[in-house]
């Protein structure tokens, strides 16, 4: 019986240890892992919140756009511009927004702007054009546009 016990007894010592061992190389693996992944990502976050411009006025277009569309279908677009801080309070002019969204819109099709993916590739590029054109002494005056109205025949 003393043999029984004394087994017994190395048994949980044993199962205690090896827990132990799992339990610590566990924590070094996830905190080298957190950590790792802590400092690599930090330089990009970092960096991509001074270059992210802080939203500005709202600049809202008066009448909406009415574009042709690819066989003989239209594009009825409403829209704003997200100005960012450093253009003021003042609006910006929209005359060069009207035609960008004008030639980016005309002669495409309605499988094109009927799903999601479409529209979003067409917004993208759009956008670029914007803040290209509303860049003045390298200082963005446009961050972004939002559609207000959107509606094809």
């Amino acid at each position: 019986m003393a043999d029984e016990k004394d087994t017994a007894a190395e048994a949980p010592k044993k199962s205690n240890k090896m827990l132990m061992i799992i339990i610590a190389l566990s924590l070094v693996v996830l905190g080298g892992g957190g950590a790792g992944a802590f400092f690599m990502l930090r330089g990009d976050t970092a960096s991509a919140a001074e270059e992210a411009p802080v939203k500005g006025i709202i600049t809202a277009a008066e009448n909406a756009l009415t574009v042709n569309l690819a066989e003989g279908h239209y594009l009825k677009l409403g829209f704003a511009l997200q100005q960012t801080e450093d253009s003021g309070e003042e609006a910006v002019d929209l005359s060069e927004a009207y035609e960008l969204a004008i030639d980016e819109y005309t002669g495409r099709s309605i499988a094109e702007l009927s799903t999601e993916e479409g529209r979003t590739k067409i917004k993208e590029q759009l956008v670029a054009k914007l803040i290209e054109a509303y860049t003045k002494d390298d200082k963005k005056m446009v961050m972004d546009i939002y559609y207000t109205s959107f509606v094809t025949q």
